[in-house]
């Protein structure tokens, strides 16, 4: 039957992509969001506390799990009328938890600044993969 192995296409207010595991990746994921909030109505409501929320995610990813070289990261956005959906996906089932970063530290800050942007963020395992799935729910949008 014609047509029987295409995959659906994507809800209008969905958008995934892949990037490398590079240190590079957290600006192009941030630039990714920002072409698909701008394109959306109401989108750019979300776009700089996304854009910030996301980058600590692929950073996080990238910079401390631990795949195999070649491995790439999946990045994920799901836009709803209140809320923007920001989904990580890496090889590493390691989940990370939020630690106290020392004063004259200079990184580790990265997932308090999500659990203090996002209406809620969590970690699960991949399903039907291996890795896991970092994610957080921004609700209302930067300007209320």
């Amino acid at each position: 039957m014609p047509g029987m192995l295409e995959k659906p296409p994507a809800p209008p207010h969905d958008f995934s992509w892949w990037l490398p595991s590079h240190h590079k990746s957290a600006g192009s994921a941030r630039r990714l969001l920002r072409t698909f909030l701008a394109t959306r109505s109401g989108g750019e409501r979300f776009c700089e506390t996304g854009e910030l929320v996301l980058g600590e995610l692929v950073a996080n990813s990238v910079l401390h799990a631990q795949t195999p070289p070649g491995r790439l990261v999946f990045i994920q956005f799901s836009l709803r009328p209140d809320s923007l959906r920001i989904e990580v996906h890496d090889a590493d089932p390691r989940l990370p938890a939020v630690h106290p970063a020392p004063e004259d530290a200079e990184c580790g800050r990265g997932l308090w600044l999500v659990s203090q942007l996002s209406a809620s963020w969590g970690c699960r395992p991949r399903p039907g993969g291996i890795g896991k799935v970092m994610w957080a729910l921004l609700e209302g949008g930067d300007a209320q």
